[in-house]
């Protein structure tokens, strides 16, 4: 252990002897380490990131539905396309909200009551092309609306049909000029009077839809407004986008049974999931890591070459000094050991602020996309592993090189 303190501050006073040359090899393994552990690091938290962004937009959501697409092949091998309706009813909606019991989600029950109201409030009116939903109390948190004003439809005015109503902000807009004016405000929705209990914030539209030019209202209230035979719609949230796949199986399963689907007959519904953005985005940020990990691994090899290189220098440089140590009695494996020990130090000191460097990275993105920032353990392990075989693969020539210099010969150099 003696031995080993003393090389230790052998290879330090070597180092600081040499700063400048010391410095630059330092920087480049630094860089390699900050380029390898800051991509890995970079690529879980944007991986993170762009689930939650994407969550926004129903991705860590899926929805069982009436209608089922069927392919065929018709004349010419052409694809032929049809669809087959089949309505959902009530009790079966209610059946499923009740049994499917899958951990970390929510279910909600929903029914377009119509597409072309028209929102009225004293003398203001919308133009007659705002969707009208029935709504159970969980559709405003698996649809990720959240509330610019007021509050969501309770579950008793879910359960029994009260005269209430969300508002989307452009509706509100439309009428009131100013959303928050809304609340608590009576509108007429078609021949329906209802109360404005929140106004939904802005989400902006598509060309298929315009999220912020509807009404929510509660769903026994739909169905005694504009009847109850229509389909309705099921949505299950799952809190943890990595088990949505195994959520979905289940549901299909469940619904299978509710429905009496005959054993290995097709379904008469369809589940529909909204992740091939989120993961066709994971697997662009997984190629662009791939690239740059392929630069960071040659920057180190660059780094390996440059270690080698600094300490074949200083093993000529203290040529001499290697033969007075051999010259008093100093050990080949003690000679072999002081060089590979300032090479594996240089390389991990470089490691080391290539690390802090790619945690400071990992901050700054974890930030940028509102993620929780979590110290990627496995890749700091990683980077130190790497910077001691640097280390050791630059270190082992030169002290070997060293080891073996015949002391008379050592000593007759000037």
């Amino acid at each position: 252990m003696q031995q080993l303190r003393f090389n230790i501050s052998q290879a330090l006073r070597t180092i600081s002897s040499n700063l400048l040359r010391s410095i630059i090899t330092i920087l480049i393994i630094t860089l390699g380490i900050t380029a390898l552990v800051g991509i890995l690091t970079a690529t879980d938290v944007m991986k993170a990131g762009v689930s939650s962004n994407f969550s926004s937009m129903g991705a860590n959501s899926f929805q069982l539905t009436n209608e089922v697409i069927k392919t065929k092949k018709g004349k010419r091998g052409m694809q032929i396309s049809s669809s087959e309706v089949k309505n959902i009813s009530y009790e079966e909606a209610s059946a499923f909200r009740k049994r499917y019991s899958f951990p970390n989600t929510s279910v909600g029950i929903s029914i377009v009551g119509s597409m072309v109201s028209t929102v009225v409030f004293q003398s203001e009116k919308t133009n007659p092309n705002v969707r009208v939903m029935g709504v159970d109390q969980n559709y405003l948190a698996i649809s990720q609306t959240t509330l610019f004003a007021g509050r969501n439809i309770s579950k008793y005015e879910e359960e029994n049909g009260s005269d209430v109503c969300v508002l989307g902000f452009a509706v509100a807009k439309k009428i009131f000029k100013k959303p928050a004016k809304a609340l608590n405000e009576m509108v007429s929705v078609g021949a329906q009077k209802l109360r404005v209990v929140g106004v939904a914030e802005e989400k902006g539209g598509s060309m298929m839809m315009d999220a912020d030019n509807m009404v929510l209202i509660p769903l026994q209230t739909a169905r005694s407004v504009y009847g109850g035979n229509s389909s309705y719609g099921i949505s299950v949230l799952v809190k943890d986008i990595a088990v949505k796949k195994i959520a979905s199986e289940e549901a299909e399963g469940l619904f299978r049974a509710i429905r009496k689907v005959p054993l290995g007959a097709e379904n008469n519904f369809s589940v529909q999931e909204n992740n091939s953005m989120v993961e066709m985005v994971i697997e662009m940020v997984g190629q662009i890591g791939v690239a740059a990990m392929t630069i960071a691994i040659v920057t180190l090899l660059g780094s390996i070459i440059g270690l080698m290189n600094i300490m074949l220098v200083s093993v000529v440089e203290r040529t001499r000094e290697i033969g007075i140590s051999k010259a008093l009695g100093a050990r080949s494996s003690v000679i072999r050991q002081q060089f590979l020990l300032e090479s594996i130090l240089i390389s991990l000191i470089g490691g080391g602020l290539g690390i802090i460097f790619s945690l400071f990275i990992g901050l700054a993105l974890a930030s940028s996309f509102e993620v929780a920032f979590v110290i990627p353990w496995a890749w700091i392990f990683l980077g130190v592993t790497i910077c001691t075989i640097v280390g050791v693969v630059s270190g082992i020539y030169p002290a070997l090189k060293a080891s073996r210099l015949d002391p008379i010969i050592a000593l007759r150099i000037e």
